[in-house]
C-alpha cells in the first residue's frame, strides 16, 4: 500500500483537478446559453434559404445553362468534405465523432471510385484528420484566439470553397458538422452545398411565381455565394453550441469521477493510517511486555 504522504499528495492533486473541472463546467454552461440562442436564431433563415435554393435547383435540373453553384458542373468525380470541428478539446467525443464521420464518408466515396478532398474547419479536426488523411487535406482554418466567430469568417471560407470549385479542383461540396439537439445530444450531420440539395418528399410542394430584378443571372451571382456563407455560418453556430454542451457534460462527468476517486483515496488513506497506528501500538505493547 502507498505511504500516507503519497496518498495525501494524490488526494490534494485530485481535489485540485476537481476544482478545475467544476470551474470549466460552469464556464461552459454560461457560454452554452448564448451559443444555443445564436444557433436557434440562425436556423429559420438558413433552413428557409436552403429550401428555396433546393426548389430552384429542382426547377433547373437538366438545364445545361443553369448556374454552376446551384446545379453543379455536371460531374461528381471529386468531392470536397468541409469538416467543422472545435478549436479546443476536453469535450468528450465531440470532435472525434466528426472525424469518424468524415473518414466513413470518404471511405464510402472512394469505394465508388471517387476522389475525396478535405477542408478542415477547426484545429481539432485538422489535427485528427491530418494523421491518416493528411494528403487529402487541401485547406484548413481555425479561429483560435477569437472570442466570437463572425459572419465575415464564414464568408472567407465560402469564398475559398467557391474559388476551388470554379478552378475545377472539386465537383461536389458537402458540409459535415455536429448539429445541436440538446445538452446531451449532438449528432453529426451532412449538408450538400454544391450542388444544392434536391427537395425531399417532406418539402412543401407549393409553387410560387416570382418577379426577378434585374435578371436571374445577376441575382444568383449574389445569392448563391451568400447562401454558402449562411450555411457555413449556421454550421459554425451549431458547432459552437454543441461544443459547449459536450464540454459541460464532459466536465460534469469528470467532476463526479474526481469526487468518487477522492472518496476511494480517502478510504485508503484512513486504512493505511489505522494500520500504522495498530502497528505502533503492537510494537509499544510488545516492548513493554519484553521489559
Amino acid at each position: 500500500m502507498p505511504s500516507l504522504k503519497i496518498l495525501r499528495n494524490r488526494i490534494n492533486s485530485v481535489k485540485s483537478t476537481q476544482k478545475i473541472t467544476s470551474a470549466m463546467k460552469m464556464v461552459a454552461a454560461a457560454k452554452l446559453r448564448r451559443a444555443q440562442a445564436q444557433a436557434e436564431a440562425s436556423r429559420p433563415y438558413a433552413v428557409r434559404m436552403a429550401e428555396m435554393l433546393s426548389a430552384l435547383a429542382a426547377s433547373e435540373a437538366g438545364n445545361p445553362n443553369g448556374h454552376k453553384l446551384l446545379v453543379g458542373n455536371g460531374k461528381s468525380q471529386t468531392h470536397l468534405l468541409v469538416a467543422v470541428t472545435a478549436d479546443r478539446g476536453l469535450a468528450g467525443a465531440f470532435n472525434a465523432n466528426i472525424a469518424k464521420q468524415v473518414r466513413q464518408k470518404a471511405a464510402a466515396l472512394q469505394a465508388e471510385g471517387k476522389s475525396v478532398k478535405i477542408f478542415a474547419l477547426g484545429r481539432k479536426g485538422n489535427d485528427a484528420l491530418r494523421r491518416d488523411m493528411g494528403s487529402q487535406i487541401v485547406g484548413a482554418k481555425n479561429f483560435v484566439g477569437k472570442k466570437v466567430v463572425t459572419f465575415a469568417d464564414a464568408e472567407e471560407v465560402a469564398q475559398e470553397v467557391i474559388r476551388g470549385f470554379r478552378a475545377g479542383e472539386y465537383d461536389v461540396v458537402t458540409l459535415v458538422f455536429n448539429r445541436f439537439h440538446s445538452v446531451m445530444t449532438q449528432k453529426p450531420f451532412e449538408q450538400p452545398l454544391i450542388p444544392a440539395a434536391a427537395p425531399t418528399a417532406n418539402d412543401n410542394k407549393v409553387e410560387h411565381n416570382y418577379e426577378v430584378e434585374p435578371d436571374d443571372g445577376t441575382l444568383l451571382d449574389r445569392l448563391l455565394p451568400r447562401n454558402l456563407a449562411v450555411q457555413i455560418y449556421a454550421a459554425l453556430l451549431e458547432n459552437a453550441a454543441g461544443f459547449y454542451a459536450a464540454q459541460m457534460t464532459a466536465m460534469d462527468s469528470a467532476t463526479r469521477n474526481a469526487g468518487q476517486m477522492i472518496k476511494r483515496l480517502t478510504l485508503d488513506y484512513n486504512r493505511a493510517r489505522q494500520a500504522n497506528i495498530t502497528k505502533e501500538l503492537i510494537e509499544i505493547i510488545s516492548g513493554a511486555e519484553a521489559v
